[in-house]
């Protein structure tokens, strides 16, 4: 099995969903972060799909002017199987940017 670490980014979203990642393999989340790139403090909210249900992993979470969420990082990891999604929100139009950190096995 081949182990490949990546990134991925999207800037600039906002109050529709954002895909971030679909998994096209098995898929650890090592890091991930929410930048707030306004002004102002903004709510965001992470909803995971797996198996085709929509869980929150965080909701309507507040991220301070300037500021950053770090939903996985640590100690705490995240898995996902092939198919997997996870999508950002905020409450604000193109108010924060995702990077997430992850590894995948194939």
């Amino acid at each position: 099995m081949a182990n490949t670490f990546k990134n991925y980014a999207t800037a600039g979203v906002g109050t529709s969903p954002s895909t971030i990642l679909t998994a096209s393999a098995n898929t650890t989340v090592i890091g991930y972060s929410i930048a707030n790139v306004t002004g102002t403090t903004i709510t965001a909210s992470v909803i995971v799909t797996a198996g085709g249900t929509d869980c929150y992993l965080i909701k309507d979470a507040l991220v301070p002017a300037g500021g950053a969420l770090i939903p996985i990082g640590g100690d705490q990891k995240l898995v996902l199987e092939i198919g997997d999604v996870i999508k950002v929100s905020t409450n604000t139009a193109a108010s924060a940017d995702v990077i997430m950190s992850v590894l995948e096995i194939t």
